[in-house]
């Protein structure tokens, strides 16, 4: 094989691997229903009974202080009310950008399946007492480690980072109702949602849903 590091050897290498590999899913955009939560819900639910690994993982991209994007992976908390959750605490790079401009985008990619969920729109926080209570809920090590309170900071060595993490466990165990206050549980109420059903022919079935006043509106893409 040609060494990656000789002029055209990475491109020769992504060239060669396969995608869209395995039977993928149908989809008919014809029998879509009217509202796209309850598309995205099959789709999640079909996701899961497919064994695909963190199916409620997706990227979450926000706009950063210098106007230029910002993307990182998160875990989806809920999907109700016509609302997307998730949580982050607001001292983090993502939480002061949802602080500066509340507005996010959120990309589903189940790669087995060769399909795709986009979703954009603006993003609210909700009520205290939510946040606290998916807070709560999370692992006693993720609390541990939202109360550090220091993601993206410097770290000036490894040993730093494991008296931190020590120190924050055990005011978890002494303290198991503590609630980190930063801590922000919010919900994307989407615009906009398309969903992508990819084809080995490259014939790509895209559906997009646009929010117009209180209904949504539902049209076939191009690939």
């Amino acid at each position: 094989m040609e060494s990656t590091t000789a002029p055209g050897g990475m491109r020769e290498l992504l060239r060669q691997l396969d995608v869209f590999a395995g039977d993928l899913p149908d989809f008919d955009p014809g029998a879509a229903p009217d509202d796209p939560t309850t598309l995205f819900v099959e789709w999640l639910h079909t996701a899961i009974d497919a064994g695909i690994q963190e199916p409620h993982a997706m990227t979450v991209s926000t706009t950063a202080a210098d106007g230029g994007p910002a993307a990182r992976a998160l875990l989806l908390k809920d999907v109700a009310d016509g609302g997307w959750q998730f949580a982050v605490h607001n001292a983090s790079p993502k939480g002061r950008e949802l602080l500066g401009h509340p507005a996010a985008a959120l990309t589903f990619h189940w790669v087995r399946l060769a399909r795709q969920v986009r979703l954009r729109g603006p993003v609210l926080a909700e009520p205290p007492e939510r946040s606290a209570a998916d807070f709560l809920a999370r692992s006693p090590g993720s609390r541990a480690e939202a109360l550090m309170g220091r993601q993206s900071q410097p770290l000036e060595s490894r040993e730093e980072l494991d008296r931190a993490a020590k120190h924050s466990a055990e005011r978890v165990a002494r303290e198991p109702g503590l609630v980190e206050p930063d801590w922000t549980l919010y919900t994307l109420r989407p615009t906009s949602v398309e969903f992508w059903q990819g084809d080995r022919q490259r014939k790509h079935t895209r559906l997009a849903y646009r929010r117009e006043e209180d209904r949504w509106t539902k049209t076939l893409l191009w690939p």
